[in-house]
């Protein structure tokens, strides 16, 4: 087993080297993910095909800055795979809120993880209305954006201007076929990250194939 930083492991298993976090609630499965136990200790193992973040330390991530006592916003937890693997890196210590909208995975989102993880605070809102999160207190380390809207990066801007730390890091799937089916991918992001530039410090633009195709994550630094 190696570590890295303590924030996610790297675990032998079934003869791979597979991605894993260690499980705040063990014995919880949160997506059928297969449960490692090493000296005592219980990881779970975190799938690429499932969870974009993984997928991009997969693909060469060069910042991670998800810790222990992190906090952290998530826009569109979905049914909370990713979060769930945040929220055992951030620890009992750290928070995330997960804000998701569409009431049917929500609901997923709470039965399945929120219920089990008293580090994550649902928030049943709209991420265009940040105003309304009620439930937000300070300001975060880290603002992670994955939704499917045509102005997704918008919606994150405004997140980021009213809730992201001054050289907090911000993570945005880039979902280029719910911005515009007609250009290139490649072409969508470099637009998207045009966008960025006056307020944000763009740290990394990692392609997510194999794991997700025409999407692209961009990593980058707050700068106001």
């Amino acid at each position: 087993m190696e570590e890295d930083n303590q924030s996610f492991f790297w675990i032998k298993s079934d003869g791979e080297r597979k991605l894993a976090t260690e499980n705040l609630v063990p014995g919880n499965q949160v997506y059928k993910e297969k449960l490692v136990t090493k000296k005592g200790i219980e990881y779970r193992l975190w799938d690429p095909f499932r969870s974009k973040l993984a997928a991009s330390i997969m693909n060469g991530l060069d910042e991670f800055p998800f810790q222990n006592k992190s906090k952290i916003l998530y826009l569109g937890a979905s049914t909370g795979t990713t979060v769930s693997h945040i929220s055992d890196i951030v620890g009992p210590s750290g928070i995330v809120f997960g804000v998701e909208h569409a009431s049917r995975v929500a609901r997923d989102f709470l039965d399945r993880v929120a219920s089990y993880r008293k580090n994550i605070i649902p928030i049943l809102q709209d991420a265009r209305k940040p105003s309304e999160y009620f439930s937000v207190f300070g300001k975060v380390d880290v603002v992670y954006v994955d939704i499917a809207q045509p102005d997704q990066t918008k919606i994150a801007i405004e997140n980021c201007e009213m809730f992201l730390k001054k050289g907090g890091f911000f993570f945005l799937v880039i979902k280029t076929r719910s911005i515009d089916v007609t250009k290139s991918p490649k072409k969508i992001i470099e637009e998207e990250i045009e966008k960025l530039k006056s307020k944000f410090e763009i740290i990394q633009s990692i392609d997510l194939h194999p794991y997700d195709k025409d999407h692209g994550m961009v990593i980058a630094k707050f700068k106001s």
